[in-house]
């Protein structure tokens, strides 16, 4: 039977990426080899219980709802997660995956749209990015710049240029939240007339920081 460690299941609304605004069922996977400064799921590192596949699924389903974010910690540190992500699919849900960039992409099932999270200086994890990972992406997945200053806005900027993004791949620009002010990264974008799209955590500006939403 295939089992993964789950921190936890739980009902929200989609605060990221192209889905943001929708109920989604998040499923949280323990465990996470990065340790990003400005991590906001530290409790996810550790603990959890395990849960049988079958098990997974059918929680999901008990939200009555099409879309799942399979996230972390860092689900792909979980060799089983390719296995969760192909069930989902099957089941008919949207499924969506958000991963660090230290992660290989070449076992995730293509239906799944992938949050591929590029980290910068700021994050102080820029060194685990596998570049040669991004080739891989499809016109459906999305990668993340998560902005802490304007050295990582500048750093940003520039690596867009040297990657070898998918045509229709959308990228986002984020600032981190506490860190750098949401105006301050949208009137960069402007002045610079970058073709990335802003976004902000929604559910930070809902329901502040809190577990399980």
């Amino acid at each position: 039977m295939t089992r993964l460690k789950l921190t936890e299941v739980f009902h929200s609304l989609q605060g990221e990426a192209d889905t943001a605004g929708f109920p989604t069922v998040f499923v949280r996977l323990t465990g996470c080899p990065l340790r990003c400064q400005y991590c906001d799921t530290a409790y996810a590192f550790h603990g959890g219980e395990w849960w049988e596949l079958d098990a997974i699924l059918a929680r999901v389903r008990e939200f009555n709802t099409p879309y799942v974010c399979v996230t972390g910690g860092e689900p792909l540190a979980q060799k089983a997660c390719v296995n969760l992500l192909k069930s989902l699919c099957d089941a008919g849900l949207r499924v969506s995956l958000e991963t660090s960039g230290a992660m290989a992409l070449s076992d995730v099932d293509p239906r799944v749209i992938k949050v591929v999270d590029v980290k910068t200086p700021g994050s102080k994890e820029e060194g685990r990015n596998r570049y040669e990972e991004l080739p891989r992406l499809n016109p459906h997945d999305l990668v993340k710049f998560v902005i802490c200053d304007r050295g990582d806005y500048e750093w940003s900027r520039a690596k867009l240029k040297e990657l070898s993004l998918p045509a229709g791949c959308t990228v986002l620009f984020s600032p981190s939240h506490e860190q750098l002010a949401a105006a301050t990264l949208a009137d960069w974008i402007l002045a610079d007339r970058l073709p990335v799209r802003f976004q902000l955590q929604l559910h930070k500006y809902l329901w502040g920081n809190v577990r399980g939403k």
